[in-house]
């Protein structure tokens, strides 16, 4: 049997605390842009999302991984790949039939080990395997563009296992080896989906984080003209930004060392 895609579909393509889970919220808010979850974030090893201490691989210092928790084995997938699409397609459709979803750099060697198990895919590049999967998707680039502020967001984001903002105690710790460690894999991964859309010659809307952090509302609309889709009422984003004082306390502190 074909696999089945959806009819319309678009991805929006980022890198971890780059603001995408504010812009994913708010255009599953608008009721009209499918559900752009992160699909494609449990590995098939084991069934689990990314883990802190998978930020770090290759990294020794204990001063490092001592602040993060254990990497849990977990249990490797039992779906077949046509099962694990099918999900990822029932999850991602809206009502009106539009298909959304997000995609991490991080995980798209996952995504083509799936992949390979389906009929007809093979060895297919990921251009390839986006193109006959969601039928040639239009994409959405997030980026931010303050690495620093971005690495430091992840730094707390790893060692407290949240993800969103919430009242619990923040007991996150301050290592300059840790931030800028995360800087450079983000700043590796912006550039290799930028190259990743130049080398395949692939059209896309780019959303900065100041001005979704600035005008959320407005930044959704014009992703919406974009996709050709129609939001009447207006819409408010549904999750807060995480960012704040101790936040760029972290990094300007991060900013005066790595200058020394």
């Amino acid at each position: 049997m074909p696999l089945r895609a959806p009819d319309r579909a678009y991805l929006v393509l980022a890198t971890a605390r780059s603001g995408s889970t504010l812009l994913c919220e708010t255009l599953r808010e608008t009721g009209v842009a499918g559900r752009p979850l992160e699909h494609f974030e449990v590995f098939a090893p084991t069934s689990l999302p990314r883990q802190p201490r998978e930020y770090f691989h290759g990294v020794t210092d204990p001063e490092i991984l001592d602040l993060l928790a254990p990497l849990e084995p977990g249990t490797p997938a039992v779906q077949t790949p046509e099962e694990w699409w099918e999900r990822i397609l029932r999850e991602g459709t809206g009502d009106n039939g539009v298909w959304g979803g997000k995609l991490m750099w991080a995980h798209t060697g996952d995504l083509l080990r799936r992949t390979r198990g389906l009929q007809g895919f093979g060895d297919a590049d990921l251009a390839t395997t986006l193109r006959t999967l969601l039928r040639n998707p239009d994409l959405i680039l997030m980026v931010r563009e303050d690495k620093v502020a971005q690495a430091v967001s992840l730094w707390r984001a790893v060692q407290t296992e949240t993800w969103r903002r919430n009242d619990c105690p923040d007991r996150a710790v301050y290592r300059f080896a840790g931030i800028n460690h995360l800087r450079e894999q983000l700043e590796r991964d912006e550039a290799a989906w930028r190259a990743w859309l130049a080398r395949n010659n692939l059209q896309h809307y780019q959303v900065r984080y100041s001005e979704l952090a600035a005008d959320p509302a407005g930044v959704v609309a014009g992703i919406l003209r974009f996709l050709g889709l129609r939001c009447e009422a207006p819409v408010e984003p549904p999750v807060q930004r995480q960012g704040d004082s101790r936040s760029a306390d972290w990094a300007a502190r991060y900013i005066a060392e790595r200058a020394s």
